[in-house]
């Protein structure tokens, strides 16, 4: 019953965005209208889908990615890569650049050039703007039928499996189902494009036809659901005979990219198996490795993810310090020791850990952001403002930031500026209205008149937003 909410409540997202799409272009779709739709599709997708905030993920995902973007040609899009909490095989690009993969798909992997290889895949089909061009050519269906393709392919993406299919075949006039899907050209013009400009970043293009093979078994092997990514990206079996062929004409492995060292890649993987995946497969997991590599750090690590997961602090406290004792300069496992300290409470311990955290990484977005929480706990709210708008530097920005610096500053009387983050914070939160009152508060209080005129043009923006909802809602 859940399940069917949800599909209806996506159909019925698609038909609105179908209605606009079918009675607003008219002619090729240009780079300001596809940015547009990007923006849209955003709105939906964060709304239905749980997007991974970790900073240390969503760090090196964006890190990775936009390495990958700058070996490209130069493009009018401004890219931006997303982990999505799932335990499926997928990736997929939506307008505009922005790139979603899953965890599962990640989990699945062992080496950061398989990773490299699905990111580039997916910067090509937006390099080649291959999803503007289906959506431009879609306006030949009436807007039911392209509703009802777009909520299958999104359930698709989410894992629905047959309720995917089932919707989009119901929907389908004629065998039109593909309007919205990649063809078998696409995949491979995406595979060829990609494969080039992975080398010119440093990546193995063996990664692609790697993971490529792992998604394809999952088909045969463990589960009776086609992967979603094969529900996306169709002739895989083309893809790999391709790809196979390519590489067979150079097997030389280039260097590695400057600055994506795969170690990073292990230690993202280690978590996010830790966090996201089952609790107790993950436990069993680590435990594992721990018995095969008893001086391998990362098994420890995991291990201590997990069991605080689990809610088991102190055993957590345990492994991570014998962690420490095998990589006593991993600002990564120290990060992890004092977020725990943190949540314990210990905000002694949690200070001196994450001080020597930052230390090591003075851009580790993680350390930097409960440093700062410890700061304001402990009443050092100048150390903590430091530390939150130190991290007003890094991109993507966790929204969280902007509350805790707006409850910093409250906290020290400025609520000129308390208001204006927090302000922000609703704003990404989507919640206009919030927003528009912490907003107007901080028109109120300050008196800086350049923080004033953009004030004042948010506001107007909200304004125009909440008019065009009550208009729709009328309608």
């Amino acid at each position: 019953m859940v399940y069917l909410r949800k599909i209806s409540k996506i159909v019925f997202i698609f038909i609105i965005i179908s209605g606009v799409l079918s009675s607003n272009i008219s002619s090729g779709i240009t780079i300001k209208e596809e940015e547009k739709l990007g923006r849209e599709y955003m709105k939906i997708l964060t709304a239905n889908l749980q997007i991974v905030d970790d900073p240390m993920i969503a760090d090196y995902i964006n890190k990775l990615g936009r390495e990958l973007v700058a070996a490209f040609p130069q493009q009018p899009f401004s890219y931006n890569f997303y982990v999505v909490q799932e335990e499926v095989y997928n990736a997929f690009a939506i307008p505009a650049g922005n790139i979603f993969i899953y965890t599962g798909l990640i989990a699945a992997m062992e080496s950061e050039d398989e990773l490299a290889g699905i990111l580039s895949h997916e910067i090509s089909h937006v390099y080649c703007r291959h999803i503007s061009q289906k959506i431009d050519r879609s306006k030949r269906l009436n807007w039911a039928t392209m509703a009802g393709v777009a909520a299958g392919i999104l359930l698709g993406m989410a894992g629905g499996g047959e309720a995917a299919g089932a919707v989009t075949v119901g929907s389908m006039a004629a065998g039109q189902s593909a309007a919205l899907a990649y063809s078998r050209a696409d995949e491979i013009q995406a595979d060829q494009i990609g494969l080039v400009y992975l080398a010119k970043a440093g990546y193995s293009g063996e990664g692609l036809m790697t993971v490529l093979n792992k998604i394809r078994a999952k088909q045969w092997y463990g589960t009776d659901q086609i992967p979603s990514y094969l529900m996306t990206h169709p002739a895989v079996e083309d893809r790999l005979a391709y790809i196979d062929t390519q590489l067979a004409k150079s097997r030389s492995k280039p260097e590695p990219a400057a600055g994506s060292g795969s170690n990073s890649f292990q230690l993202v993987r280690t978590k996010i198996v830790a966090l996201f995946s089952d609790e107790t497969v993950a436990l069993r997991t680590f435990q594992g490795a721990i018995e095969n590599k008893p001086q391998d750090p990362l098994g420890y690590y995991g291990l201590g993810l997990a069991l605080a997961r689990s809610g088991n602090r102190e055993k957590a406290i345990d492994v991570l310090k014998k962690a420490q004792k095998l990589n006593a300069f991993s600002p990564e496992i120290l990060t992890a020791l004092g977020r725990i300290y943190y949540q314990d409470g210990r905000y002694p311990e949690a200070l001196t850990t994450l001080e020597g955290a930052v230390s090591l990484a003075t851009d580790n977005a993680e350390s930097l952001f409960y440093l700062g929480r410890t700061q304001l706990e402990t009443g050092n709210l100048k150390g903590a403002e430091a530390s939150f708008t130190a991290l007003l530097k890094k991109k993507p920005v966790n929204r969280q930031v902007f509350y805790f610096l707006g409850k910093t500053h409250g906290r020290q009387g400025n609520l000129a500026e308390a208001h204006y983050y927090l302000g922000i914070f609703q704003l990404q939160k989507r919640d206009l209205r919030a927003a528009r009152i912490q907003f107007t508060r901080a028109l109120e209080k300050t008196q800086d008149p350049t923080r004033r005129e953009e004030i004042e043009k948010v506001l107007k923006k909200i304004d125009d937003q909440l008019a065009a909802r009550k208009k729709q809602q009328q309608h």
